[in-house]
Formats: structure tokens, C-alpha cells, sequence
């Protein structure tokens, strides 16, 4: 039997070296997985995810102005010139359809670019978690779950996602040498897992996007298994795996 996947509390928690050889699932419940498993799964041709603007910008340049879109936030806002937000609504299949969308957010994009030099970097949220576990299990590679956070500190909502996870996969109790991380993550989840809405709700970024005008991104960001997309990432760019 394999070890328990481990879960890192924040994209700041490990170092680059330790994904190598891995297979890697990132979680940024609120809102980067959510929202780009969401425009996966209405079309859209893949995600190049950046770590800053800048970055935005210079590859945007390289592309035919039809076939991209400047998608993403800083601090919950949509950024100035973007044509894109960070809230999963924005991207219905009329308006990302067949189109590559360069991402950058304020925790997800950043931890996604520090984990891809993994094996293999799995984008996870409670919108795919099923089909997210169901590949996992195909894995024979050590697994690690990687939770966004915000500006370098824990989230509620990524980690009761990542106890999620690995409540599906192990389908048990953890072992009893699960590493810490993993007990934490099972933890919140028993406590808390039985209202999803409104845990997140009364969690600090639940309250933060609430007062920006996004609550009602929180339930559909909370609705388990609405997707089968795995975003999966090849040669930079984040799309279905197949």
C-alpha cells in the first residue's frame, strides 16, 4: 500500500526540488481552480498560468489578439485592461470557447508556476474532485496535495477541499504514520465537511470575496463533482487531460 498523500498547507510551504518526480494537485478553491476548471469544461483551449502581470502581458504579445484572452485578479479584483475576472461566471462557453486564456491571480497562479517542475500538476477543486481522485488512483508516483492559500498563509476553504480529496481517495480513516499535513486536512474536513456552503462562508476569504460583491460564487465553488475535467499541465499549458 502506498504512503498518504501529503498536503502542504500554503504554495509557500515546500520547495521547488520537493514536487520533482511527483504527481502534484493544486487547490485555490476561491476562486483559480474553480473558475479554470469551469472554463475547461465549457471549451476553452487551455490555460497558460502566470505568476505576475508582466508575464501576462509578454506572452499575450506573441499571440494573435483573436485566439487569447487576458484573464484574473489581484486581491479579488479583476485586473485593469483584463478582459477576464477571477469569478467562474464570467467564463461561459460563448466567451471562451476554443480560445487560450493566460491567467494570473493572487495565490493560485503563483503556486501553480512554483509546482511545475512536478511530474505531473493536477488542478483540483470541489468541482472535479471525483474525477480528480479517479486519476489520482492510475498513479503509481508519489502524490502531494498543494493548497493555494492567501499571501502565504493558510486557507479554511483549501484545506477542507484537500481533506475532501483525501477522504474520497482513501476511503477510510488515515493511517495512523499519515503525514501531518494529511491529518489536518482529514481533520477539518469531518468537522466541518457536512456544510460546505456555509463553512466557506464563514471563512476569511468567504467573507472577503462576500464583500466584494462575489458571494455567490462561494456555493457554486462548493458544488462537488459538477465537472469530469482534470486540468492537467503539457508543455505549459493547463488542458483536459484525456
Amino acid at each position: 500500500m502506498r504512503n498518504t498523500p501529503d498536503v502542504f498547507a500554503t504554495g509557500r510551504a515546500f520547495s521547488e526540488d520537493e514536487v520533482k518526480g511527483k504527481t502534484v494537485v493544486v487547490i485555490d478553491v476561491l476562486r483559480a481552480s474553480s473558475t479554470i476548471v469551469t472554463a475547461l469544461h465549457n471549451g476553452a483551449r487551455g490555460v497558460i498560468a502566470v505568476e505576475d502581470m508582466g508575464d501576462a502581458t509578454r506572452i499575450a504579445q506573441n499571440l494573435d489578439s483573436s485566439s487569447y484572452l487576458l484573464c484574473g485578479e489581484q486581491g479579488g479584483v479583476k485586473i485593469e485592461g483584463f478582459h477576464l475576472g477571477n469569478s467562474p461566471f464570467e467564463y461561459e462557453a460563448d466567451v471562451v470557447k476554443g480560445r487560450t486564456l493566460i491567467f494570473n491571480s493572487t495565490n493560485g497562479t503563483p503556486t501553480l508556476v512554483r509546482c511545475s517542475g512536478a511530474k505531473e500538476v493536477i488542478i483540483g477543486s470541489f468541482l472535479n474532485a471525483g474525477a480528480v481522485v479517479e486519476r489520482l488512483r492510475e498513479t503509481t508516483r508519489e502524490i502531494l496535495i498543494v493548497c493555494s492559500g492567501w499571501k502565504s498563509r493558510l486557507s479554511f476553504e483549501d484545506m477542507l477541499c484537500a481533506g475532501y480529496l483525501l477522504h474520497t481517495f482513501i476511503g477510510a480513516d488515515l493511517p495512523d504514520d499519515a503525514p501531518d499535513g494529511a491529518q489536518l486536512a482529514d481533520a477539518l474536513y469531518k468537522q466541518y465537511g457536512g456544510n460546505l456552503v456555509a463553512s466557506v462562508e464563514r471563512s476569511n476569504h468567504g467573507k472577503r470575496l462576500a464583500g466584494l460583491g462575489f458571494e455567490a460564487d462561494i456555493p457554486y465553488c462548493c458544488t462537488i463533482d459538477k465537472s469530469n475535467v482534470v486540468p492537467v499541465l503539457m508543455d505549459g499549458l493547463f488542458v483536459p487531460a484525456s
